[in-house]
């Protein structure tokens, strides 16, 4: 039976999308690369899946998971053409256990509506990346995304306690329910696996309670690497704020013309911290931080007075990204990872990098745990800024690795960083990985062309439209 017949008589005739006009949407996701799919089908249930996962896998079609599409390296885009799989209508949380502390949700539900279906029990759920009004949980799952809370509460994987998903033959496994499962962790190793191993269908997360006290406050600096040299202060007073965030002068104006969060327009850069706990902790801590970010140099340390003012910060820190849109057409961001105390040098590294490509780069990052998102703004209409803009990418990701750092803290590798596997890895470590692969998708039909550099990992040749018609 031809493909699209094969899917039709699975999700219906509204199940799925064909036409050109309707795949253009699907061809991109938060990157700048593009990759047009040959169909994007919409299951509702598991069965679906396995059934669209096996017809697939007769017609040799590859098939790429999809979310929200809110990712920056390219893990949902159709590389090698052929099914993308969106999980937009399996969108419902299908259990809450409070006195257990864990919810089961689908792979399409937005990350902050977990928290909104349980904050009223004063409980939430920790990861909190910055598009977390729009990205999923399968999507975070896939990317183990992280968030600016992570420096206390950890990425994805840490919040995960089983899985359901469809292997690419069709076939549908559990990684178990419980906390310690015996044997192999195959809840670990599909976090993070970027939907090249399985397509996830359910998730078990972890839930947390609301803690007594949460406390925001602004450090201001007159020079980014005061900022930075901050950083590695706390860490030497053994203070470990659930939150950290980095934003310079140029970022913060942005977000003032476009948030009015009430960032300090003539600062260099600003920090963003967040304590929480017992209240008298709290505030022993502020004061202990105030005293770090003194020595540093800091002008001034304000702390918020109430939610409203912190939750009036963190919504320009949340909104950050969107606020270059009315500066910039385009900007590639960066998820590079160094030690703490190399973030000052990182930070001077990237502006000689800015001078030597003559393009213009913002810095916002999780300072706590080193996550850099350098933000190269450019045009891409302009012949030669595309190949100017990669170059700087490349270059300041070589030197997190330099420095005893990583290609991503949390964007995921995809087929943005996949070439760059070498200077992390060792060619011992990254057979290991293609062993990984080849085991759970021996004939390479899921997201091919992803994570592993080319020569170590595949791509299928992509079927024609003509392939599938009806």
């Amino acid at each position: 039976m031809p493909l699209f017949a094969a899917i039709e008589k699975i999700v219906g005739p509204r199940g799925y999308l064909h036409k050109p006009e309707d795949l253009a949407l699907y061809e991109y996701d938060g990157g700048i690369d593009k990759s047009r799919p040959d169909l994007v089908v919409f299951p509702e249930s598991t069965e679906q899946v396995a059934a669209i996962v096996k017809a697939a896998a007769e017609a040799q079609i590859p098939i790429v998971g999809r979310g929200a599409g809110t990712g920056l390296s390219g893990g949902a885009i159709a590389r090698a053409g052929g099914v993308i799989v969106s999980f937009a209508r399996m969108n419902r949380i299908l259990e809450i256990d409070l006195p257990n502390e864990r919810a089961i949700v689908q792979p399409g539900v937005v990350n902050i509506d977990i928290t909104s279906a349980v904050e009223a029990d004063g409980y939430f759920y920790a990861p909190d990346p910055s598009s977390q009004r729009a990205c999923t949980i399968g999507g975070n799952v896939s990317e183990n995304s992280g968030g600016p809370h992570t420096l206390a509460y950890g990425v994805t994987t840490n919040h995960v306690l089983g899985i359901e998903a469809v292997l690419p033959d069709g076939s549908i496994i559990d990684t178990g329910s419980n906390y310690d499962q015996p044997g192999y962790d195959l809840t670990g190793l599909l976090v993070g696996s970027e939907g090249t191993m399985a397509l996830v269908t359910k998730i078990i997360v972890r839930l947390m309670r609301k803690p007594e006290v949460v406390t925001t406050l602004l450090a201001i600096y007159d020079r980014p690497e005061d900022a930075g040299d901050t950083v590695a202060q706390i860490t030497e007073r053994a203070i470990t704020p659930v939150a950290i965030e980095m934003l310079d002068g140029p970022l913060l104006r942005m977000i003032e013309d476009a948030v009015h969060a009430g960032y300090p327009r003539d600062a260099a850069a600003v920090l963003l911290i967040e304590l929480e706990g017992l209240k008298e902790t709290v505030d022993e801590q502020i004061d202990q931080i105030r005293a770090a970010c003194a020595l540093c140099k800091a002008r001034e340390v304000r702390v918020a007075a109430n939610a409203e003012q912190r939750e009036l910060l963190w919504k320009g820190r949340k909104n950050a990204f969107g606020a270059v849109g009315r500066f910039s057409p385009a900007y590639y961001v960066q998820d590079g990872v160094v030690p703490r105390t190399q973030i000052a040098p990182t930070l001077r590294f990237i502006e000689e990098v800015s001078k030597r490509h003559d393009v213009a780069i913002s810095n916002i990052f999780h300072a706590g745990d080193g996550n850099m998102h350098p933000l190269i703004m450019f045009d891409p209409r302009v012949p030669g800024e595309m190949e100017k803009v990669r170059r700087a990418s490349d270059e300041i990701l070589e030197y997190c690795v330099q420095v005893g750092g990583s290609i991503t803290g949390e964007h995921g590798v995809g087929m943005e960083k996949m070439e760059m596997m070498d200077r992390q890895f060792t060619p011992a470590t990254l057979d290991t990985i293609a062993a990984f692969k080849k085991l759970f998708d021996p004939g390479c039909r899921l997201n091919p062309g992803k994570v592993l550099p080319t020569g170590r990992g595949c791509m299928e040749i992509r079927q024609r439209p003509g392939d599938l018609s009806l």
